[in-house]
């Protein structure tokens, strides 16, 4: 049907009750996406498909690809690693960013160091790992690149595992959002790190920095970043009653603003989005033209149902077309395939859904196919 697009007829049709329309969610941040967690559907972005710089986010997929290795045997939670001299100067105390408070020579298990990554957001514990797993940070980086891209998070690029700056250290909110989906569905039994509120290493303690936890109800994850050149950012997720959200925030100004931006976008994935559903029956959506059918028209339907969540404002600025080709002819058996309902809804993708015949329309016989063509041509010409 999309080869046929630009020489097909369209239909509107309306698929959803409209009322009056009014401006529907924005933000401050450079950077957002609201994800609807069962489906994996961007429910609502704000450049959501452009690589930007994601500092600590970076971390999810440091603890996503380690959660493999764990997983397929290569390495245990128990797995000791050793604090070299790089991984101290560049990650611990002396290098004034994020740190579990490492000291070289220590020997910390791996499952030490995914809560020291995780609650603590340490360089030092990422880079300890790196180093342990594929003997630098730079290999484990790519391997961590390859292995996202395979998960079929494309935007991403990274050239370390902490998230500090590098040159062309990259991915969208939206693959943030998903990698948070994977995360959840993939290790549930890790997954609670992301919702412990403080960890300790040795004397030093570093309590969690997702400003929703403890204040926003069902919040439970994921993690912060912060760089100059991004901004402050956040990945969140939350679960009320069965249903779970997850947001991406980054490019604001400060760990208020992040803060208050995560608190109302969060709170709007719940409140403002709905889900409406176009049932599949028996009902006529239109009827169509048929050439040289002993009936001049055909009736359409749905040939299954579909739920659509949005913005509970964007349903008023959503527009439905059938599109079909200029030219169907008979026969055409019910339940033929024979057009196309797209459905247009600000912020989201065109949803394109299967029409089928209703009913039977036979080929005309010889005779009268020559009358209803000559007849054709004459209408089309009066």
């Amino acid at each position: 049907m999309q080869a046929l697009r630009n020489a097909a007829l369209t239909i509107l049709v309306a698929v959803f009750p409209v009322w009056a329309q009014a401006q529907i969610l924005n933000t401050e941040a450079e950077y957002a996406v609201i994800l609807d967690h069962d489906s994996g559907e961007i429910l609502w972005s704000k450049d959501g498909d452009v690589p930007m710089v994601p500092a600590s986010m970076t971390k999810m997929m440091t603890a996503y690809f380690v959660f493999d290795l764990i997983n397929s045997g290569e390495i245990t939670l128990d797995t000791q690693m050793t604090v070299s001299d790089d991984a101290w100067r560049r990650g611990g105390f002396p290098s004034g960013t994020s740190t579990m408070g490492l000291s070289p020579k220590q020997r910390p298990t791996v499952r030490e160091l995914l809560q020291g990554m995780i609650v603590m957001s340490g360089n030092d514990a990422c880079i300890v790992l790196a180093e342990g797993i594929a003997g630098s940070e730079e290999a484990f980086a790519r391997e961590m690149t390859e292995r996202a891209q395979e998960l079929g998070l494309t935007s991403v690029n990274f050239v370390n595992t902490t998230g500090l700056e590098g040159e062309g250290h990259v991915v969208s909110a939206a693959d943030l959002a998903r990698l948070a989906k994977l995360i959840i569905d993939d290790y549930p039994e890790y997954y609670a790190w992301y919702s412990q509120p403080e960890y300790t290493w040795g004397s030093y303690t570093q309590a969690n920095r997702n400003p929703l936890l403890g204040t926003m109800e069902g919040a439970d994850g994921l993690k912060t970043g912060h760089l100059d050149i991004a901004g402050y950012g956040l990945t969140a997720s939350a679960i009320r009653d069965g249903t779970r959200r997850t947001i991406v925030i980054n490019g604001l100004p400060s760990k208020q603003a992040r803060a208050q931006e995560a608190e109302r976008l969060m709170r709007m994935a719940f409140s403002a989005f709905e889900t409406r559903t176009i049932e599949a029956d028996d009902k006529r959506i239109a009827e169509l033209d048929v050439w040289m059918g002993e009936s001049r028209s055909v009736g359409v339907k749905l040939s299954e149902s579909l739920n659509v969540t949005a913005h509970r404002r964007a349903f008023a600025k959503g527009e439905s077309e059938i599109v079909y080709d200029s030219l169907i002819q008979a026969p055409v058996t019910a339940g033929d395939e024979i057009a196309t309902l797209v459905v247009t809804i600000e912020g989201k993708d065109p949803i394109e859904l299967p029409l089928v015949a209703t009913e039977d329309v036979a080929r005309l016989g010889f005779i009268s196919r020559s009358i209803e063509g000559l007849s054709r041509m004459l209408e089309g010409g009066a």
